[in-house]
């Protein structure tokens, strides 16, 4: 297996804009959802391209601007912390996966979505799809569209700890953490925390 199995079942199949899509920050207490979706030039060679959850923070860094200087086509979305407790988490990432892939010019016209899930009781991926479980680990384009994902949300994040400095989020980003549960405890919640994740306090 190599990390364009995906890429060329979609390729055999007559699809040529083969994007990508990746969500990240589906769990943290604070902030929004982010998504991305990527097309890569085909067989596109990025030395240690992975899921971003297994690459370091540095390297993460460097990934982001590679992919967004290599991709043929690449887009970041997000759905803020209200709309997640208006419609639930699952919806919000299928809204932001979504809209990930119509941010992207040009269109793909397939996409391959990391996960098993394409749809909530709302909202649903509506473009040309798979799922593909574990799909960040065996598809260049999904791994490319996690790194995009999860920097973006990251950097995001780091803005909001000057804004609301008493949380530390330019630590854990938003994850519920120990010091975070602490920071809640001590000062409440602020506008950009979920509120639908915080019934446990």
């Amino acid at each position: 297996m190599t990390m364009w199995e995906l890429e060329q079942a979609a390729w055999d199949r007559g699809f040529q804009a083969v994007c990508g899509v990746d969500e990240a920050g589906a769990g943290p207490l604070a902030g929004p959802v982010y998504a991305a979706a990527v097309i890569l030039p085909p067989m596109a060679e990025l030395p240690g391209l992975n899921d971003s959850k297994k690459v370091t923070p540095l390297r993460r860094e460097k990934l982001f601007e590679e992919i967004c200087r290599l991709a043929l086509a690449w887009s970041v979305a997000r759905v803020e912390a209200a709309e997640i407790d208006e419609m639930d988490i699952l919806n919000a990432r299928m809204k932001a996966m979504q809209l990930a892939i119509d941010g992207l010019a040009p269109q793909a016209d397939f996409a391959l979505i990391d996960g098993n899930r394409d749809h909530g009781s709302r909202v649903a991926i509506t473009a040309p799809h798979d799922t593909a479980v574990k799909g960040d680990g065996r598809s260049a384009s999904i791994a490319a569209a996690s790194i995009l994902a999860k920097v973006s949300r990251d950097r995001y994040m780091v803005e909001l700890a000057a804004e609301y400095p008493q949380y530390g989020f330019e630590q854990h980003k938003g994850y519920g953490t120990k010091v975070h549960y602490e920071r809640l405890r001590q000062y409440g919640p602020c506008p950009q925390h979920r509120r639908t994740f915080l019934r446990s306090l």
